[in-house]
Parts: structure tokens; sequence; C-alpha cells
């Protein structure tokens, strides 16, 4: 149970690296017309964008699918803290972040402010290159000041 526990926990920190280098040298890369309405104006509430939720909802479910039927506990455990780093995501980036949904407008923690922050600085960058900042929970320092 303790090493189950640990695996999530590893997945779901190892999971931070892994969108950052997703987002800047696969989003900001060659899958660029997946990702670049999520740096224009918009109306639409759905965006091309979000087809990356399959890319990491896959793995994850295939984790714990595989985990499950064969009984490998590291395997669900890995499929389980990649869906745990998804729904922080989906909290963070799109209902705290972008405020897709009405909740949690009004949240004026530090670490909050340092992360929208960080974000407003990413899309600051409307394009392809020279952007900054491709990580969600973990953010440089001089953001939080």
């Amino acid at each position: 149970m303790i090493y189950s526990v640990l695996i999530v926990s590893l997945t779901f920190i190892v999971m931070e690296f892994v969108a950052f280098a997703l987002h800047k040298y696969v989003m900001h890369g060659f899958l660029w017309s997946w990702h670049k309405d999520h740096h224009q104006p918009k109306d639409e509430k759905l965006e091309k964008n979000d087809r990356f939720f399959l890319v990491f909802a896959i793995p994850s479910w295939l984790g714990i699918m595989f985990g499950l039927i064969y009984d490998i506990n590291w395997f669900f455990s890995i499929g389980l803290g990649i869906a745990l780093y998804g729904i922080c995501y989906v909290i963070v980036h799109e209902i705290i972040i972008h405020q897709r949904l009405p909740f949690f407008k009004r949240l004026n923690f530090k670490y909050i402010k340092g992360i929208r922050f960080a974000h407003k600085i990413h899309h600051k960058n409307q394009g392809k290159f020279h952007g900054v900042c491709f990580g969600m929970l973990i953010v440089p320092l001089k953001y939080f000041k």
C-alpha cells in the first residue's frame, strides 16, 4: 500500500515536468496547430487545444485499466497519478486561471496570484516562439513577488 501511495505521488510530481516539456516542445512545437487557439482571443468555449485532454487521459486510462485487469499495482498507481494530475490541471488551469467555469473567481492567495501572473506572462506572447513559463503548478519565484 505504501509503495502505491509513493508511486502515485511520484507520478503526480513527474507529470508537472512532463507537462512542462510537452507544453514547451510539443504544444509550442509540431502540434502548435492544436495549441494556437489557446493563445488567441476567442468567443468559443471549446478550443482545439482541448484535444490535449485526450493525450493525457489515454495513458492514464490504460494504466488504470491494465493495472486492474492484470493486477499490476504499480501500473495502476501510475495511471492514477496521471489522472490526479489531470484533475488538478482542470481545476487549476481551466477553472482557477482561465475561469472557464464560474467557481473560485475570488481566490486571492499568494500562490494563486503567482500562478495566474506567470500564466498571464505566458499568454502575453501569442505566437509559437519565444514563450516563457510553460509550467502549471511550479513557476519561477519571481512571479510570487
